[in-house]
């Protein structure tokens, strides 16, 4: 019968530090003939912060809530974990689950949308890296999980409490701007993911502010201003808030897993930063990072695959015993 006997946790990586922020920025952006200025820019955001970006720590600290919660639940299963653009390289990891006898993992990987950028490309590194290394296991990504309550609730909490630390002078007019990182309108399965993100928002804002106004807008844009991306930007949508008279501003960071650096700069430095200019209440909403709830979720989306793989495997069992 066919099972998992690993779980591999994949994510984008990032430099942890000085000497690791242009090397890591080369690797994002292999391919796309970017500026050697424009990446020394966006290097300084993260020189903000030590050259160190977030998301590497949040990943161990995402791989152990998950290790806790098997082990609570009576999960058998090792945890691996791999970055596209940073170490622990994707390949090193698949190596190492090579060597230790990995036959057939599932990867969860801290992107909840479908799309290019989102889910196909981490299918392509997957790819990639079991050709690289020989007797790779079999991987089968996780579905996506924009839609699942172990996503859908720790937002609708996170948003409830950003919204409680407004004055009260200011709350009932506060509008919610959720965001997420935007992508050319070019790329291939961009409908999905703006269906998606227009989902989880309604669906977020029905539940935590029904009588709030709310909006979906996009940040961290990164291509040439003549290529169109996903609109409105974040800063331009504070902007026309402002002018509009609205007093404060909610951010969902709906696009996001946990706190890495698009949110930290883009949001809590930039946007942040902009809304105080104008004179806004700003506040950010946490992201589900190892809410228990969102741990959860990651074993329930590991059974759920484990008890589809099962009944394909019986039924080729099935259909082999009747020849």
């Amino acid at each position: 019968m066919t099972s998992y006997d690993a779980l591999l946790l994949l994510s984008f990586g990032g430099p942890e530090g000085p000497e690791d922020v242009i090397p890591f920025l080369e690797n994002v952006t292999r391919g796309r003939n970017i500026p050697r200025e424009r990446l020394a820019e966006v290097g300084e955001h993260y020189y903000l912060f030590g050259g160190v970006s977030p998301i590497n720590q949040q990943c161990r600290d995402l791989k152990a809530a998950i290790e806790a919660d098997f082990a609570a639940h009576g999960v058998d299963l090792p945890v691996y974990w791999g970055n596209r653009n940073w170490d622990p390289y994707l390949a090193d990891t698949v190596r190492q689950m090579t060597a230790d006898g990995v036959r057939r993992a599932a990867a969860f990987v801290t992107s909840a949308y479908s799309g290019y950028s989102t889910a196909r490309q981490y299918l392509e590194d997957i790819a990639r890296a079991r050709e690289e290394v020989p007797g790779a296991p079999e991987i089968d990504k996780l579905p996506v999980y924009y839609d699942r309550p172990g996503f859908v609730e720790p937002f609708v909490e996170a948003t409830r409490a950003a919204l409680d630390r407004l004055p009260d002078d200011v709350r009932d007019a506060a509008h919610i701007a959720f965001s997420a990182h935007s992508v050319p309108l070019d790329q291939p399965g961009r409908e999905q993911y703006t269906a998606e993100l227009e989902e989880i928002s309604a669906k977020v804002a029905g539940r935590a502010a029904p009588e709030q106004r709310w909006e979906l807008v996009y940040q961290s844009r990164s291509g040439p201003p003549s290529q169109p991306w996903l609109e409105p930007d974040i800063g331009d949508h504070l902007r026309k808030l402002h002018a509009e008279g609205v007093p404060a501003v909610v951010n969902v960071p709906v696009g996001f897993v946990s706190d890495h650096m698009e949110v930290m700069y883009d949001l809590d430095t930039e946007a942040a930063n902009l809304a105080a200019e104008l004179g806004m209440t700003f506040e950010r909403a946490a992201t589900p990072s190892t809410h228990p709830r969102f741990v959860a979720m990651v074993r329930e989306l590991l059974a759920e695959a484990q008890d589809t793989a099962e009944d394909k495997a019986r039924e080729r069992t099935r259909v082999e015993e009747t020849r």
